[in-house]
């Protein structure tokens, strides 16, 4: 959530960053600044008859004291007249501060300077590639064919069991699947993240406090008789152990880690972009957070861009880098950068990662602060990034390892796996 103070400095600033994301309602921002300024002058009308009330009631007790009854119970029913004219201040007041709210989570992040302009994913910007694409043999199929051919994943009990896009992995698939988690969760320890195993449901506060809700609730698996969420990331639980904390300068940067099941409803996907694992309902996925000193927020979005590139160049794949456009940025996120593998079976790019700063944007909903030099009260600035989602790393391991009657894997995973091919 923006902070006021943003919008009441350059209201026209803000204007021109949110048009970069396309974002169409700029008249909210002045319809913001005047509901905040309604809320001022109910602040104001409170706070100068309840002093007047205070000042009246210490006056009760000194007339009394000194024996002028008459005096003193006329104050009181002054005092009495005053507080019922309190409470109608005190409702508007309230219903001021909660409509302005309403309004101000409304309102996307800003987009930071280093921002490209652009409409869409076709306009974001390559930042650069690495590894090598590989050769396939002649026969070369896509990962939902090798899926079948070496009983990797079951779909179609998946779907018996569920519903479709929850595939039910088995055997060797389900062994990969792990030496991946174990594998992601052990390169981001190395690097300094504490691990932790979150929650997979949550409340109502901890999806508004890292920006889901109001955004987003149509993606997510919802429960009405306990009001809580499937998490869609565990970014969402992770983020939110530091709700409502104040931090110590000393503490950051705050690096955290999780493997958590991913839970999205993907309203509306179809097509043969969603064919196999390349979009499902339910994922595995190793997440990174840290949460930043404001000064500090940059250097590590970058530090998270290279850990996340040496996990992908350590996976043998071939990969790209883009710094996301105005136009394709999530609501939340002030830069992000997101990774692609090439999947030469489809002849296409996959995106597995995303890695964002969201600057004070997710702090000031989850009021997570700290105490500068000069003892002022400042929100810290949080970030997170995938290290990784585990589908499309699935499938393009799959694809761009195949040989004729085996699958060979990246050597960093053949100690997790427990041998160096998936076979028949």
């Amino acid at each position: 959530m923006l902070q006021l103070q943003v919008l009441r400095q350059d209201p026209e600033a803000v204007k021109k960053k949110l048009a970069v994301k396309h974002f169409k309602d700029l008249a909210l921002v002045d319809q913001i600044i005047a509901l905040d300024d309604e809320r001022k002058k109910a602040q104001l009308a409170f706070d100068t008859l309840q002093s007047t009330v205070n000042s009246a009631s210490k006056e009760i007790g000194q007339l009394m004291a000194k024996g002028n009854k008459e005096a003193a119970e006329a104050k009181k029913a002054a005092v009495a007249e005053a507080k019922e004219k309190l409470q109608p201040i005190s409702e508007q007041l309230a219903n001021a501060e909660k409509l302005l709210q309403e309004q101000l989570v409304l309102l996307p992040n800003l987009p930071s300077d280093q921002v490209p302009a652009g409409n869409s994913a076709a306009e974001n910007e390559v930042v650069r590639e690495g590894g090598d694409q590989p050769v396939l043999p002649e026969n070369a199929v896509p990962h939902w064919d090798l899926i079948k051919t070496f009983d990797l994943v079951d779909f179609e009990t998946g779907a018996k069991i569920t519903g479709s896009g929850f595939p039910l992995y088995k055997g060797q698939g389900a062994r990969l699947q792990r030496a991946l988690v174990q594998y992601f969760l052990n390169f981001n320890l190395d690097a300094g993240y504490t691990e932790y195993l979150p929650p997979f449901m949550v409340n109502e506060a901890s999806a508004f406090g890292t920006g889901q809700l109001p955004d987003k609730e149509g993606q997510m698996y919802y429960m009405p008789a306990d009001n809580y969420y499937m998490i869609p990331t565990s970014e969402v639980p992770v983020t939110n152990i530091y709700r409502d904390t104040m931090l110590k300068q000393e503490q950051f940067p705050v690096k955290m880690t999780a493997y958590s099941p991913c839970f999205r409803r993907e309203a509306g996907s179809f097509g043969k972009d969603v064919r196999g694992l390349n979009r499902v309902h339910q994922f595995e996925k190793v997440e990174i957070v840290q949460i930043t000193h404001p000064e500090k927020s940059y250097e590590a979005l970058n530090e998270m861009v290279a850990h996340v590139e040496k996990l992908l160049q350590s996976l043998e794949l071939p990969y790209r880098i883009l710094r996301l456009c105005g136009g394709d940025m999530s609501f939340t996120s002030a830069l992000t950068y997101d990774f692609e593998i090439y999947s030469a079976a489809q002849e296409r790019w996959l995106e597995v990662s995303s890695v964002s700063n969201f600057e004070a944007y997710q702090t000031n909903r989850l009021r997570i602060r700290f105490k500068d030099e000069n003892g002022k009260t400042q929100l810290a600035h949080s970030l997170n990034g995938s290290s990784l989602a585990l589908p499309r790393i699935f499938a393009g391991i799959l694809e761009n390892n195949q040989q004729d009657d085996f699958i060979r894997l990246p050597e960093v995973l053949v100690p997790y796996f427990g041998k160096a091919a998936i076979s028949k």
